[in-house]
């Protein structure tokens, strides 16, 4: 949408457009696992990323289309990704911030799960969690190196 409309109609229709064939308003369910291909080509293209398109619903659904469009224009960004969990969010988000060799400091409060990932996933990867004694900034600060990338807190809701 480009027309700047307000917080609570972009709620309601951001991401989408009414039905050509039956003018629908609501955006439907996609139940789809798959999806079909115009040719050979329109295949190629779309698995090398040269075209957008729907490959396998794990990857891009319409519907979760929407709601990514949806997500994007209520926080004012560009784009938005859903994913399946926010353990797997938070994988997503910190991999593309750390590679081999750096390391994240983090609250000695998580998740289990979160934890875990730190702990045994990410070391892994060659990626170091240092875990505060505490949620006093100074201890954060006390394992911040030049190979800290990453800061985590999180609350448990």
């Amino acid at each position: 949408m480009t027309h700047a409309y307000h917080f609570d109609t972009l709620q309601i229709h951001a991401g989408h457009e009414p039905d050509a064939q039956t003018l629908s308003r609501a955006v439907p369910l996609y139940q789809t696992t798959s999806y079909v291909f115009k040719n050979a080509e329109h295949a190629a293209n779309l698995f090398a990323l040269k075209e957008f398109g729907n490959i396998y619903t794990r990857l891009q659904n319409p519907t979760t289309d929407v709601f990514e469009q949806r997500l994007a224009a209520l926080e004012g960004g560009v784009a938005a990704l859903a994913t399946a969990s926010g353990h797997s969010a938070q994988f997503i988000a910190l991999f593309n911030l750390l590679e081999n060799g750096d390391n994240l400091v983090s609250s000695p409060y998580l998740y289990g799960g979160t934890f875990n990932q730190f702990k045994v996933s990410f070391k892994r990867l060659g990626i170091e969690a240092r875990f505060s004694q505490n949620l006093d900034p100074a201890e954060f600060e006390k394992l911040i190196d030049d190979r800290t990338k990453a800061i985590y807190i999180e609350t448990m809701g």
